[in-house]
């Protein structure tokens, strides 16, 4: 079968056959009469507003380095999120306040509605629908960066005047869980338009709205869960919304009727995709590094896909060789056993970390999947009366190497790697990048049953099962919750709001670590599941170098400058490499660091202060290049 796909917004455009819309007017807000004739020319608009989708980069970086900021991965620098003093406040020009691709969106939204009220546009034409419904997508999508990132943000829906009056009206942030509501509408309302087929491969579908759909209200819910009474949710005293807002009140009536809305919205939405699609590809790697197209892949609701000499980025020529981005001996740890038991519970076969190779052995199959092992053997043979040594490497991570290819924890990462050595070439790789899958939607569904019920029932259990069926793991899952000791586990995710969390939510959260690991939603986990709490002197450690593995290298290669040393740890530790690092002493979560600072030229823009229409986030200043109240009272 041949598939018409999409490679990437704007040069999709380039690729068509249609050299009469190319020659028309520049497309902006002045022309409108000479486009949006038909679906083809919605489509064309569109197609420049995908970039809103994440990617992977021509450069080094893209989903597969955004755990990054977490403790999933670990680069060779410091994140600043973690510590204190280096985030400060900035210009709009260098922060995520944008909503240059909203207003394209609420341009496009409003003309094609009002050509179907006119009956310019048929109301029952498919295509015309689904590419209204994409619009509506892409504002649930960029909304829901805007929600992540600040939390209360200016709702709007359509194009706003040059009237500075409007838009310091129209500035006032509007509540969060409100925020979170009005992307759930754009999310109902695109699936009513979309078709449950994408039109071309790449493109977005119906059950992409409900995948999202199930992300975002659990995000919000267990956000306003474990963030209740702070400043950070709406509807106390401490959120600064109070004062623009102070006749808020609950849309559900309460604080905790308002989870238990959005808890239900995920389960029904996360359900409504596993129903669509029952089947998971049976391949798990081959999910990340595929230069074919993933449409007869069922488990793939949403890919970016590329095309060499026309778009193409760069994941496995750094992979290959370091990467720059290795995963942590804490996310390691997380992955149980192939016979389902943890690491440390009695029984579990588990060969100790001396040697990676044989740290890995009867593991979880996503553990192996997303993980170079390394390590060597010496076989010691009798030929002719001597004894000879015949050294085997596995493999030696590049500890040696520095920047974007070094191998920061010794933990190279081989999800997104590609083994075809054409695809290890700098701007010439082309696998698909894997956005929306139903394995998410079943994690969702588990983890929300579990957040509403405080149980699971057999549908979530139908869900957990496979996964772990595809991962090679005991699909026993009762054993795994009984053999789970959270006072015992190396992952953040136990705690919430500073108290661990029963061994059932825990085992949710591991299960979602492993299938998720690498990407890029693991700092969204901890920051609505309000984990970073607990971050406190935390120290990102990668693999047991001092106790076997450093005799795969030579002296030079591990010296001071290049790792930290057996005396600081028997495990690597990327920030104690120098003890000039800015978080040599570990990594402690300022509060004021879970929304980010809006940007302090936009209270200019409205003629406000951030006591005002526009407020600022908590603890952070109206000043520029401003660092956070770190005495700011969070809780």
């Amino acid at each position: 079968m041949k598939y018409k796909y999409i490679i990437l917004p704007a040069l999709a455009l380039a690729m068509q056959s249609c050299s009469d819309f190319l020659e028309r007017e520049p497309i902006d807000f002045g022309n409108e009469h000479s486009f949006f004739q038909n679906a083809e020319e919605l489509k064309y608009f569109v197609n420049d507003l995908y970039d809103i989708l994440p990617t992977n980069n021509a450069l080094w970086g893209g989903l597969y380095t955004e755990d990054i900021v977490s403790d999933n991965q670990c680069a060779s620098y410091a994140q600043n999120l973690f510590y204190k003093g280096d985030k400060k406040t900035v210009q709009v020009a260098q922060s995520g306040w944008n909503f240059s691709n909203i207003r394209s969106l609420n341009f496009f939204i409003n003309k094609v509605e009002g050509k179907i009220k006119e009956g310019t546009f048929s109301e029952g034409d498919a295509h015309i629908n689904h590419y209204l419904g994409e619009a509506y997508f892409l504002r649930a999508y960029d909304y829901y960066r805007l929600l992540r990132t600040y939390g209360d943000v200016p709702v709007l829906t359509e194009v706003l005047p040059d009237d500075q009056a409007v838009l310091s009206e129209k500035s006032r942030r509007t509540p969060r869980n409100e925020v979170a509501r009005f992307i759930l509408a754009d999310l109902d309302r695109a699936a009513s338009l979309l078709l449950t087929e994408e039109p071309e491969t790449g493109r977005i579908c119906r059950d992409a709205a409900y995948a999202l759909k199930s992300r975002v209200a659990l995000y919000e819910a267990t956000w306003e869960r474990y963030h209740a009474g702070t400043c950070f949710v709406p509807g106390n005293s401490k959120w600064p919304g109070a004062a623009v807002w102070p006749g808020f009140t609950f849309k559900a009536g309460s604080a905790e009727a308002e989870v238990n809305y959005f808890l239900d919205q995920a389960i029904a939405a996360a359900k409504v995709v596993a129903e669509a699609r029952p089947l998971l590809c049976d391949d798990y790697q081959a999910l990340f590094c595929s230069t074919d197209t993933l449409a007869q892949v069922d488990e793939v609701i949403l890919a970016r896909y590329y095309q060499k000499g026309v778009l193409a980025h760069s994941c496995s020529a750094f992979l290959h060789s370091g990467g720059g981005c290795n995963l942590t001996r804490a996310a390691v740890n997380t992955f149980l056993m192939a016979n389902g038991l943890p690491i440390y519970a009695e029984q579990s076969g588990y060969r100790g970390d001396s040697i990676s190779y044989y740290e890995f052995m009867g593991r979880d199959s996503r553990l192996t999947g997303s993980v170079r092992p390394a390590g060597r053997l010496i076989n010691t043979e009798l030929v002719e009366g001597e004894y000879v040594n015949d050294t085997l490497y596995y493999y030696r991570p590049y500890l040696y190497n520095s920047g974007r290819e070094k191998a920061t924890t010794g933990y190279e990462l081989c999800k997104w790697l590609s083994p075809e050595e054409a695809q290890q070439v700098q701007y010439d790789c082309t696998t698909a990048v894997p956005i929306l899958r139903t394995a998410e939607c079943y994690l969702n569904y588990m983890e929300a049953y579990c957040e509403r019920y405080g149980e699971l029932d057999a549908t979530a259990m139908q869900y957990w099962k496979a996964l772990r069926r595809r991962a090679g793991v005991d699909d026993d899952i009762e054993k795994t919750i009984l053999a789970t000791d959270v006072g015992r586990e190396n992952d953040l995710g136990v705690y919430s709001h500073g108290q661990t969390v029963s061994p059932m939510l825990y085992s949710i959260r591991r299960e979602r670590r492993c299938e998720l690991i690498a990407e890029g939603l693991r700092l969204d986990d901890l920051k609505r599941w309000r984990s970073l709490d607990n971050m406190v002197q935390y120290q990102p450690e990668g693999f047991n170098l001092w106790d076997e593995m450093y005799k795969m290298y030579d002296k030079k290669q591990i010296e001071e400058s290049v790792v930290s040393q057996s005396n600081v740890s028997k495990y690597l530790r990327p920030l104690q490499v120098s003890s000039t690092s800015v978080a040599y002493d570990g990594y402690t979560f300022p509060k004021p660091h879970y929304l980010e600072p809006i940007p302090v030229s936009e209270f200019l823009l409205v003629g406000s202060t951030s006591t005002g229409i526009l407020h600022q986030n908590p603890g952070w200043p109206d000043k520029v290049d401003g660092t956070a109240d770190y005495s700011y009272d969070c809780d």
